[in-house]
C-alpha cells in the first residue's frame, strides 16, 4: 500500500477562511483505470463530529488498492484542520469545505479532474447529495448510512429518548445558539456517551461503537447548537436533481440514528442503486459485521460506473 501524502488546502473566505488538512492515497501501481488524464479520485468526508482518522482510512485504503486515488480530509475546526470555532458543526460550512476538497483533489498530479467521486457517511452522506447537485465534474456519488432529513432524525430520537432528556437537549441547543450570537464560544457537550447521559448520541451501544473507530485527533465533544442546525438539514429534498449522476446509497436497515426510510426515499428520487445491510448505524465501519460487504459493494459500483 502506498503511504498517504499530507494534503493542505484552503476553504472559506474572510475571517472564516482556514486551512483544511487531509491524506491523499495515490492509486496503487500503474492502474488500468488511469487514462491520459490520470486516475479517478474518491473524496471522503466524515459524519457528525468525526475526523479523517476515525474510520475513513479503511475505506480510502480499499479504494486506493483497487486503483482509485483517495483523499480523506477534516473539516475546518476538526481533527488536523485549522479554523475556529473548534468542534462546532455547521452543515453549510462543511459543504463548502467539501467543495474545496474536490478542487484540491482535482489539482493533484496523477488525478483525472473529470472523474471525481464523492463519498460521505452519516451527516456527510447528506452533504455529498447536496454538493453533487448542479455539477458536471462528478463521476459518481456514494452515500453511506446517510442522514438526509433532520426532521425525520428528530422524530426518531423522540421515540428513543425520554421526554426529560429531549427537553434538556433542546434547552442546551437553544442556549448555545444564544451564546454564540454574542460572539462568545458556545458550550460543548459530549458527542457519545452511555444511555441517560447528556451526550448527543447516547443510545445503547453507540459509545462503544464510535470509540472503537476513533483516531488520535478525535475529540468526544461537539458544539451544543447542533440541535438547532439539524432541523433544517434536508438534502434529501433535492435528490431528484441527481438522476444524471450515478449514486449508490448504502442503508443500514436497523439504523437508529439516520432513519432508513428517509434514506430510501431520497435514493428512490435520485434513481440510485441501493444496498441494504442488517445492522445499525456504525456496523458498516471496519471491525463491524457489515464492513466487508459495504466495501465490496462500493468497489463493484465504481467498477461499473467509473472504472
Amino acid at each position: 500500500m502506498t503511504s498517504p501524502v499530507d494534503i493542505v488546502f484552503r476553504s472559506g473566505s474572510g475571517p472564516d477562511a482556514a486551512e483544511c488538512r487531509g491524506w491523499l492515497l495515490p492509486a496503487a501501481g500503474d492502474s488500468a483505470r488511469a487514462g491520459e488524464a490520470g486516475s479517478p479520485c474518491v473524496v471522503l468526508a466524515h459524519g457528525l463530529g468525526g475526523t479523517a482518522d476515525s474510520g475513513l482510512m479503511s475505506f480510502a485504503e480499499a479504494f486506493a488498492a483497487a486503483g482509485y486515488a483517495a483523499l480523506a480530509f477534516d473539516y475546518r475546526g476538526f481533527g488536523r484542520s485549522d479554523g475556529q470555532p473548534r468542534q462546532v458543526v455547521s452543515p453549510a460550512r462543511q459543504q463548502d469545505d467539501y467543495r474545496a476538497a474536490i478542487a484540491a483533489a482535482a489539482a493533484q498530479p496523477g488525478v483525472d479532474p473529470g472523474r471525481i467521486v464523492l463519498w460521505g457517511c452519516s451527516l456527510a452522506g447528506g452533504h455529498v447529495l447536496e454538493v453533487a447537485r448542479g455539477r458536471d465534474d462528478i463521476a459518481a456519488v456514494i452515500s453511506m448510512i446517510p442522514l438526509v432529513d433532520g426532521r425525520a432524525a428528530a422524530l426518531a430520537a423522540a421515540r428513543q429518548h425520554t421526554p426529560a432528556s429531549l427537553l434538556r437537549a433542546t434547552g442546551s441547543a437553544i442556549a448555545a445558539k444564544a451564546v454564540a450570537a454574542t460572539g462568545r464560544p458556545e458550550p460543548l457537550l459530549p458527542l457519545v456517551g452511555p444511555p441517560g447521559s447528556s451526550a448527543l448520541l447516547s443510545l445503547d451501544g453507540y459509545e462503544e461503537a464510535y470509540t472503537s473507530v476513533a483516531g488520535p485527533t478525535w475529540r468526544n465533544e461537539v458544539g451544543a447548537s447542533i440541535g438547532t442546525e439539524l432541523g433544517s438539514f434536508r438534502p434529501g429534498r433535492h435528490a431528484e436533481d441527481l438522476v444524471v449522476v450515478p449514486v449508490l446509497v448504502q442503508i443500514a436497515d436497523l439504523d437508529r440514528s439516520a432513519p432508513p426510510h428517509a434514506a430510501a426515499t431520497a435514493a428512490f428520487a435520485a434513481r440510485a442503486e441501493v444496498r441494504h445491510y442488517p445492522g445499525d448505524h456504525f456496523d458498516l465501519f471496519a471491525g463491524r459485521p457489515c464492513h466487508d460487504r459495504a466495501v465490496e459493494h462500493a468497489l463493484h459500483f465504481l467498477e461499473r460506473h467509473v472504472g
